[in-house]
């Protein structure tokens, strides 16, 4: 069951969440986080962590609000750091939960006691090196997933809020809807082992406590003074304070010689495991809680509004000034105990580590530019501590090589230099002051100038500044106005655009130098041959009035010759 989920729409690729994941239990695909179950302890530091508050979590609310409908007796295990995470008396909340519907209000810590109490038991009875607290559920996944050899130091008991789950199903009955209310997501992986034992029937947050309350429009602070209907005798509300479980048994571990070691937050539970692997650290008792400050700082720390001082002082205000209520047959439940009745078996859960040959690695590598050792930065970025580490995630399909900020940027930045160095347009980037930050090939050639040597210096080395003042004065661009530039004897088709989020200015300028000129060419051409064309024309106008001349005078010729010639043949016909 996927008891987390990141929605799809809102994950933007920061990363955020695999840094902070210390197992590495998000998958990434096709630029989506997805948390992979079987990796997962359910620490929840991903989805808290998440700035776009990406995150969608199994809710029993809804369970809840059926078993409301159906006018099921409804009894609520509420978890002791409540007192550190309401700003309000615990009676508020009991009275808004009983206006809610809710039959009876007792403290998980009752089930605290019990555990306690069977912990004792199992110690006095059984002799070894370790002996390693479950009572959070989250550190239990911890080590059957990733600690396997440590699991037969495990104390095989229930974890409070299911000893306390169990005895109210037997003494309210079994078909009684008892829901435990607690600060931990961690405990719906107890939900869905002990629901088929009929031992639970839903897990509900703090935070999802107070919407179903809201969702009824049930004002706490408004709501009646009701106190527990049955509360812990003992010691069981030290619970969620740091070292509360060596306290409660600290007579037991005295009396073994046993050393009392309180653990708390995921990297300081590693970090012992990994001192158990290597054999330190024997005849000890482990406590060990996944979130930092225990369950008062709960996996809510993160961003939880309340500094974790004040929560603890207000838990230990509660301790101190608490009403004990007894329940006859719960107290007579927790004198009759069997580790057999509330035993628990944990199991090997780890996954098989994939080993990759180097071959496989190296072009994994080279798939995130990593081509060298000196390529491979180990910044950290991507979630993974090393690039060796991200590249057997890639190949377990856990990671995309697109995921490396320095590759995508270095891409990016030879993409957009190869634009830049190779564009024939002239692009010129200036400062807020008109200063010129860079310049591409294209202008040192038109320019004949080099980049160093006009670098930081104002627009007016090169160019006329009156456009760009334009543009900085007006936050206007300026699009397709040709400029001549007499000094270089150039000219452009300009393009000035101001980049208001970096508040610079470019300048994409096309030479269009050599078209005018080409221009200018063709009209000289066009001036000489129409001039060349008329000197032609006047010069055959000449020769054919010449001809014409000819012909005229030619033509008086020869009628006069045709006249004589007449006459004389008339002269000759009268003879």
């Amino acid at each position: 069951m996927d008891y987390i989920k990141f929605t799809k729409a809102n994950c933007k690729n920061c990363y955020k969440c695999l840094r902070s994941c210390p197992v590495k239990a998000i998958q990434f695909k096709n630029e989506q986080a997805k948390i992979i179950n079987d990796r997962c302890i359910l620490c929840s530091r991903c989805v808290l962590i998440c700035p776009q508050n990406a995150r969608k979590v199994n809710t029993h609310i809804n369970k809840l609000k059926n078993a409301l409908k159906n006018n099921k007796k409804i009894i609520v295990s509420l978890a002791p750091s409540f007192a550190g995470n309401f700003n309000f008396s615990y009676k508020k909340l009991i009275g808004a939960l009983k206006t809610l519907g809710i039959s009876y209000v007792e403290e998980t810590a009752l089930g605290a006691d019990i555990t306690s109490r069977l912990y004792e038991k199992f110690i006095n009875n059984n002799k070894m090196p370790y002996y390693i607290s479950t009572a959070c559920p989250s550190s239990n996944m911890l080590i059957e997933k990733y600690y396997p050899e440590l699991i037969k130091y495990m104390l095989p008991i229930l974890s409070p809020m299911a000893c306390h789950c169990k005895t109210l199903k037997e003494v309210y009955g079994k078909d009684a809807f008892v829901i435990f209310i607690g600060p931990c997501s961690a405990k719906k992986t107890e939900y869905e082992l002990h629901n088929k034992d009929n031992i639970l029937d839903a897990v509900i947050t703090y935070e999802e406590c107070i919407k179903l309350l809201d969702d009824f429009n049930i004002n706490i602070e408004s709501s009646p003074d009701i106190d527990f209907d049955c509360n812990s005798f003992n010691s069981g509300p030290h619970y969620p304070i740091p070292g509360g479980i060596c306290n409660n048994i600290k007579d037991s571990l005295k009396f073994n010689n046993i050393k009392p070691i309180a653990v708390d937050g995921v990297y300081d539970c590693i970090d012992v495991f990994e001192n158990i692997k290597k054999g330190y650290m024997k005849n000890s008792f482990i406590e060990v809680s996944i979130c930092k400050g225990s369950c008062i700082g709960g996996p809510d720390m993160i961003q939880n509004k309340h500094i974790y001082y004040n929560k603890l002082e207000k838990v230990e205000n509660y301790i101190k000034n608490r009403t004990l209520i007894s329940n006859e047959k719960l107290n007579k439940k927790e004198k009759d105990l069997s580790i057999k009745n509330f035993s628990k078996n944990f199991i090997d859960k780890s996954l098989e580590d994939i080993i990759f040959s180097e071959k496989e690695m190296e072009d994994t590598l080279k798939s995130m530019g990593k081509y060298s050792e000196e390529d491979e930065l180990n910044c950290g970025v991507c979630g993974y501590n090393t690039c060796r580490e991200k590249a057997k995630a890639i190949l377990k399909g856990m990671a995309e090589p697109t995921m490396c900020l320095h590759y995508m940027r270095n891409k990016a930045e030879s993409i957009s230099n190869i634009i830049f160095e190779n564009t024939a347009s002239c692009v010129i980037l200036l400062d807020k002051n008109l200063n010129i930050l860079e310049i591409n090939p294209a202008v040192e050639t038109a320019f004949c100038v080099e980049k160093n040597a006009i670098k930081n210096k104002h627009i007016s080395i090169l160019m006329d500044e009156t456009d760009f003042e334009y543009v900085k004065n007006t936050n206007k661009n300026l699009l397709g106005k040709k400029v001549h530039c007499n000094n270089y004897n150039l000219v452009f088709i300009e393009n000035i655009i101001y980049i208001p989020k970096q508040n610079i200015f470019m300048a994409s300028m096309i030479n269009i130098t050599e078209l005018e000129k080409n221009k200018q060419n063709m009209k000289e051409l066009k001036k000489t041959s129409f001039t060349a064309a008329q000197e032609v024309i006047e010069k055959q106008m000449r020769v054919a009035q010449e001809i014409a001349s000819l012909l005229g005078e030619t033509t008086a010729e020869t009628k006069i010759t045709l006249s004589n010639l007449k006459k004389f043949v008339n002269t000759d016909d009268e003879n």
